[in-house]
């Protein structure tokens, strides 16, 4: 399964210029942990970084930082991590084990913003397809409760 097909497509995004306080209004009006910092280039929004609810806490106010003055560009991550629509679904997993991280911008093929993919979003088609490997056990099962008959209680191991 292509990451494109399980990404989230709107993406709640903000500029390195807004301020650390609307950008944690972003976040609570639109119910997520995160904003997608973006740079326009040639008509298209581009990912620069990604500012976590986390990000805000750890760098700004577990620091006594001054709210007023900081802007998403003071704390936006600096190596950002971004995937392709085409890739699979288990590497962009492995990708963000290997890199620590459980949100990742995806790109389309001009780098432009196209959607993000959290670890939730993984766990939870992850979780889905195991459903389905345990149905499939079950229908097994009854399949073969049907087809071959109990054995006769002479024939039982003893």
């Amino acid at each position: 399964m292509y990451i494109g097909e399980v990404c989230t497509r709107n993406v709640v995004i903000c500029t390195t210029g807004i301020g650390i306080v609307e950008a944690a209004r972003l976040m609570r009006q639109n119910h997520v942990g995160d904003l997608v910092v973006v740079e326009e280039r040639n008509g298209k929004r581009v990912p620069t970084g990604v500012v976590t609810d986390r990000d805000i806490v750890v760098e700004v106010v577990a620091l006594d930082a001054p709210l007023e003055s900081l802007k998403i560009g003071d704390i936006e991550s600096r190596e950002l991590i971004t995937v392709r629509e085409s890739d699979e679904t288990l590497d962009v997993l492995e990708l963000m084990q290997r890199h620590g991280i459980r949100r990742v911008p995806v790109v389309d093929n001009y780098g432009a913003l196209a959607g993000i993919v959290t670890l939730d979003d993984l766990l939870q088609i992850l979780a889905e397809e195991i459903g389905a490997m345990v149905k499939l056990i079950s229908r097994e099962q009854s399949r073969e409760a049907k087809t071959r008959p109990a054995m006769p209680s002479s024939l039982e191991a003893h």
